[in-house]
């Protein structure tokens, strides 16, 4: 059954009207749903079909409690089954995951902040057996920063620029055809504050981004309220300032993560401090950012303590979707396909809580999400026609689960 209804005000209807797949779902009703209302029963589990399409799933964790690295497990394509978790790289606090282009290696950020008597943290190498789904560690290197929390591969597959949280700054990582890490080529130390003093009397670099044509680098700022935009060489792996350099989100909202648009031309930024997203329109030619809206994640009736984590957009580009830990739900939004806004159509249960990273798997049929206080991973059915979400199966049990990423079997 459907997770919710959603409800759209008179004068919003108007702006669905190209988006004729959506409107009979859009004016159907009440799509919240609070914390008291029990989550729908979702289906029995399936066992994964050897013979059945399917993707391998890696999942980064935090190794403070019972988990010891980074786990692997199936999604089977047909039924959304998760197999049952294996431990396959045993590392420290694995939070945040990459993989090259060509799926042949995965790079995992050590985020601590000093890794093995090196100051600062560090990220780990390793191959992937497309076969079998296993790694093998290659070799690691410092990050030059305190709690690395999140990297990305540049598209040519040369490079790891990761941003450093507690550190406050970006670096960038070479790698050879093997896989091992180099010691880096380039490294930024962010300045700046903003409003918040309990959260942003520094800079905390949350997040780096490649633009689509791999010649600017992105960075979310949740101390200084900034996406900082760098030139990226990719040959040399040199981050350069961009004039202008940074583009502003609203006073003490605190930007954590953002993704592009897949035309390239709109950024979805979520921010964590004040639960909502930043769109902007994106100019490839000069690399440069215009705010176009700011929309919250929360429903209005809600009053508590919460806090964003990821975003992510359906490969269709139809739908964005944003994880709020405390609400403990996944807000969905439908994209207006001539301006990029966004609006409202409601929120899901994540089915456990603080759910601290999700994504969508490369068909655009699964939802994944990771609770991270609940230690499991859910699934959810995504209705390619209205974006709704439903749980399937039952959720699998993953101790700390931080990030999820997939590849193709080979």
């Amino acid at each position: 059954m459907n997770m919710f209804r959603s409800l759209l005000p008179s004068s919003m209807i108007g702006l669905l009207v190209v988006q004729q797949s959506f409107l009979s779902v859009a004016l159907a009703g009440d799509v919240s749903r609070s914390k008291s209302e029990p989550f729908p029963p979702r289906h029995q589990t399936e066992s994964v079909n050897p013979s059945s399409d399917f993707l391998f799933v890696y999942i980064g964790t935090y190794t403070n409690g019972n988990s010891k690295g980074i786990y692997r497990l199936k999604l089977n394509l047909t039924s959304g089954a998760l197999s049952s978790p294996e431990l396959v790289a045993e590392s420290v606090n694995p939070s945040f995951l990459a993989i090259d282009p060509k799926e042949q290696f995965l790079f995992a950020v050590n985020e601590v902040g000093q890794y093995m008597n090196m100051e600062g943290g560090a990220v780990s190498a390793f191959s992937i057996d497309s076969e079998t789904g296993n790694l093998t560690f290659l070799n690691h290197q410092t990050t030059q920063g305190a709690d690395p929390c999140h990297l990305v591969v540049d598209a040519a597959g040369k490079h790891i620029l990761v941003a450093n949280y507690s550190g406050g700054s970006v670096a960038v990582l070479p790698f050879n055809n093997r896989g091992q890490l180099g010691t880096a080529t380039s490294f930024v130390q962010h300045v700046g504050s903003s409003i918040n003093s309990a959260r942003q009397s520094e800079p905390h670099a949350h997040s780096i981004n490649l633009s689509p044509d791999n010649r600017y680098a992105l960075a979310a700022d949740l101390g200084t309220d900034e996406i900082l935009i760098y030139q990226f060489d990719s040959q040399q792996g040199q981050l350069t300032p961009h004039d202008p350099a940074a583009a502003r989100v609203t006073a003490g909202a605190g930007p954590r993560h953002f993704a592009f648009h897949p035309n390239g031309q709109r950024i979805y930024a979520i921010n964590e401090l004040a639960s909502s997203i930043t769109v902007f329109r994106y100019h490839e030619d000069r690399g440069t950012l215009e705010t176009l809206q700011e929309i919250s994640t929360l429903p209005k009736t809600f009053d508590g303590s919460t806090s964003t984590a990821e975003i992510q957009i359906h490969p269709s580009g139809n739908f964005v979707y944003g994880s709020d830990r405390g609400h403990d739900s996944i807000a969905m939004f439908s994209v207006n396909p001539q301006t990029g806004t966004l609006l409202s159509r409601g929120y899901v249960s994540t089915g456990g809580q603080t759910p601290r990273n999700f994504t969508i798997d490369p068909t655009g049929r699964y939802l994944l999400v990771a609770n991270q206080t609940t230690h499991d991973i859910v699934v959810f059915a995504i209705d390619p026609l209205s974006g709704n979400l439903e749980p399937i199966g039952e959720a699998v049990a993953i101790p700390n689960p931080v990030c999820i990423r997939f590849i193709h079997p080979g």
